[in-house]
């Protein structure tokens, strides 16, 4: 059983790997944006990126910082295939599920510009936002000293392997490809 975190900066496309991953290679998903909507529903919260730091944050702060990605881990585990977790946040997540084993951390990055296009285009309801509020929102989440609050640039940092996903699709698939070979080589 191999565990897949995924990480990385806003609309870099961690959801077109969870996707092919799914339809390519049979992974579960397990995702932390669901995990929040839920918990946001539950505490009668509007479903937006400001809601979702917060409710992360404040579930982070009350149990620990990998509280969450601990919770879909457990889920995975009891799945008993292949999955992924998306999207991890902050070091104590990827600590955490180091310390569990079978777990290898990806980081996706592109072009800002390239990023804030393809965030526009998938028009989810955290997304109708301009490109200055987009690298606002991102820069909030790129660096904190606080290990329950969000850290992309330390975890994009410790991730196991890194894709660069400014080219199509193809492109992206055939890394995700060598990477997932190599692992299974392992």
């Amino acid at each position: 059983m191999i565990i897949i975190g995924i990480t990385g900066t806003l609309g870099a496309g961690k959801g077109t790997i969870v996707d092919y991953l799914i339809q390519q290679r049979q992974f579960l998903h397990f995702s932390v944006r669901s995990f929040l909507i839920e918990e946001a529903q539950r505490r009668n919260m509007p479903i937006n990126r400001d809601t979702f730091v917060v409710v992360a944050n404040s579930l982070r702060a009350a149990h620990s910082p990998s509280f969450i990605t601990d919770e879909l881990f457990k889920r995975a585990l009891e799945s008993g295939q292949n999955a992924i977790i998306e999207s991890i946040r902050t070091p104590g997540e990827v600590d955490s599920l180091r310390q569990k084993g079978n777990f290898v951390l990806f980081a996706v990055d592109a072009d800002p510009k390239i990023r804030y296009e393809r965030i526009v285009s998938r028009n989810s309801e955290t997304d109708h936002v301009s490109f200055e509020t987009f690298i606002e929102n991102e820069q909030r989440e790129m660096t904190s000293d606080d290990p329950n609050k969000q850290n992309l640039s330390k975890c994009i940092a410790m991730a196991d392997y890194t894709l660069l996903n400014n080219g199509d699709f193809e492109a992206l698939y055939q890394q995700i490809d060598k990477i997932i070979k190599n692992i299974e080589h392992e």
